[in-house]
């Protein structure tokens, strides 16, 4: 697909030049110039500056998304959580993102509150203080009281923020689109990667979707004495606006946490991991970015979860299949973990299952025999994950993320108490695991799944088979075959008939003599040329592709 065939490319051509021109900044559009992209060579070749050889190609993406914005620092935020998908090298790096953004002016913010709520500032807050704790990409928060004295933190949506997001979205579809059709980028799955990021930033951005979060992560753990989820006021909410309890805790990420909390920073880590796993696990639905800065400890050793924003859901079967992973790793098993990624991720017709088996067995003893307190499962899932990403076996997104959420899961536990081991929590609800799957009404719910498919097949089946037969019996069967690469080797072959052809009829022409110019057949050295030049055409165009000496 050319450049100028994307949608909506006219409209956005302003923005196209800024990406494609920080990009370019920062040494990152090399791939473009490999693309029949005219547009795109053109504006890329008005830069001037190129990346730094001396820094690292991570980094120089980490600083170019950083100056895109929005919408950029967010795809780098999801990109993080997925180094199954571009390495572990690059996760780490856009871990460091900063989603620092300036704050909008309080008068604007109070416009905003205005139009959304339809009341005052002064009508809906007994007090609102103009100065934001926090600003990020998508907006800001500022403390406030409720009339009956509640202190509450109001979340509001930068202005015009949607409207670039939009914008964004369809630059980055078009540089997916672009990138697919590079070889060497199609492992990254560019396409179904920015459509799983755009149909999660849609679900950011709207936060009214947050609010539905924080109620139901609310209901899921009433009660618990672990763990605090904010309560959103609805009445005071909005898509653009969102108002919900204000809590009050000491956040990981504090430097001094151990001096500043009163508590059992061991059990508090244990406990949160199994908060964790149980959302995973047991719910199906997990806060997906747990950060040190999106958690904390509040008085009592209870811990503060905030920002809902990134929320995983994980379907029984894809729950099912992430258990049989994370079995086979802690029972050692190698033939049952290689079974069991194989089925989680779609292999490429290309996979070597052999040399995949061998390494999983090497993956197995390397990690096999160590205790389950010393166990390095940080070490072993991030290993894991580059294995995956070798063979080129996509993983579903969820699953993708889980990997690295439970690695950045060890890691932030392990800032409460170095000693923390994941595993020894992983322990118990292994075996739960088990017995779940074991018990009566499991089963009955997998039977009931499989009878509804089963008699749906029965169902279809007949209408299919009569369909088919009526087909063949009145000649209308037909077989549909796509060839993605045809295209550009029949138009080849075309130029090349084409050059053979005048150069056959130029040699004609110049043995018969025919219009002869100063002796000699004019339109014979006419279609010797013009085969000539259609020569040169048809050997570029094969020696651009790649493809002139491969066999």
């Amino acid at each position: 697909m050319k450049l100028t065939s994307i949608p909506q490319l006219y409209r956005n051509a302003k923005r196209w030049r800024e990406v494609l021109g920080v990009l370019s900044k920062h040494g990152l559009a090399d791939w473009l110039s490999r693309i029949d992209a005219p547009l795109a060579s053109r504006l890329l070749r008005r830069q001037n500056a190129k990346g730094s050889s001396r820094t690292r190609r991570e980094e120089r993406l980490r600083r170019a998304l950083e100056e895109l914005g929005p919408t950029f620092i967010k795809l780098g935020q999801v990109l993080a959580t997925r180094p199954d998908l571009v390495g572990n090298e690059v996760a780490d790096e856009l871990v460091k993102l900063q989603t620092a953004a300036p704050a909008t002016p309080a008068d604007v913010i109070r416009a905003t509150i205005a139009a959304e709520l339809g009341q005052t500032v002064e009508d809906c807050f007994a007090t609102f203080e103009d100065v934001p704790v926090a600003s990020a990409s998508i907006g800001q928060v500022h403390r406030a009281t409720l009339h009956d004295g509640t202190a509450v933190a109001v979340k509001v949506r930068h202005p015009g923020v949607k409207k670039l997001l939009r914008a964004d979205l369809e630059i980055l579809l078009g540089l997916a689109e672009l990138a697919e059709k590079l070889p060497d980028l199609q492992p990254y799955r560019p396409v179904a990667t920015a459509r799983e990021f755009e149909r999660q930033l849609q679900h950011e951005v709207n936060l009214s979707d947050e609010a539905m979060r924080l109620q139901q992560f609310g209901e899921m753990f009433r009660g618990d004495k672990r763990l605090h989820v904010p309560r959103p006021y609805e009445s005071l909410s909005s898509e653009a606006v969102l108002t919900q309890e204000w809590i009050e805790g000491i956040k990981l990420s504090e430097p001094r946490l151990a001096e500043m909390v009163d508590a059992d920073l061991a059990a508090v880590a244990r406990h949160g991991a199994e908060v964790y796993l149980e959302m995973i696990f047991e719910h199906g639905l997990y806060h997906a970015d747990p950060h040190p800065g999106n958690l904390m400890v509040m008085p009592g050793g209870v811990i503060g979860m905030v920002d809902f924003g990134m929320v995983g859901r994980l379907s029984d079967p894809l729950r099912e299949n992430l258990e049989d992973v994370l079995i086979a790793v802690a029972a050692d098993d190698a033939q049952q973990l290689s079974a069991a990624l194989l089925r989680v991720g779609k292999a490429p017709a290309e996979l070597d299952e052999a040399r995949f088996g061998a390494e999983i067995v090497d993956f197995v003893d390397r990690y096999g025999n160590q205790e389950v307190g010393s166990f390095d499962l940080r070490g072993a899932l991030t290993d894991l994950v580059r294995l995956i990403r070798e063979h080129r076996i996509a993983l579903p997104a969820p699953i993708g993320m889980l990997l690295k959420l439970l690695i950045m899961l060890e890691g932030t536990a392990q800032r409460l108490s170095p000693q923390f081991s994941l595993l020894e929590v992983l322990a118990p609800l292994q075996r739960r695991m088990v017995l779940r799957r074991l018990s009566p009404l499991r089963q009955a719910k997998r039977v009931r799944r499989l009878y509804g498919e089963v008699e749906q097949l029965a169902e279809e089946m007949p209408r299919r088979i009569r369909d088919l037969l009526n087909q063949f019996q009145s000649g209308r069967f037909e077989v549909h075959l796509e060839h993605g690469g045809l295209e550009p080797s029949v138009n080849r072959l075309v130029l090349g008939l084409l050059a053979s052809a005048l150069i056959v009829g130029g040699s004609l022409m110049v043995s018969r003599n025919v219009w002869p110019v100063a002796g000699v057949s004019a339109p014979g050295v006419i279609a010797f040329v013009l085969s000539g030049l259609l020569g040169v055409r048809l050997w570029w165009a094969i020696a651009k592709s790649g493809w002139l000496d491969s066999h």
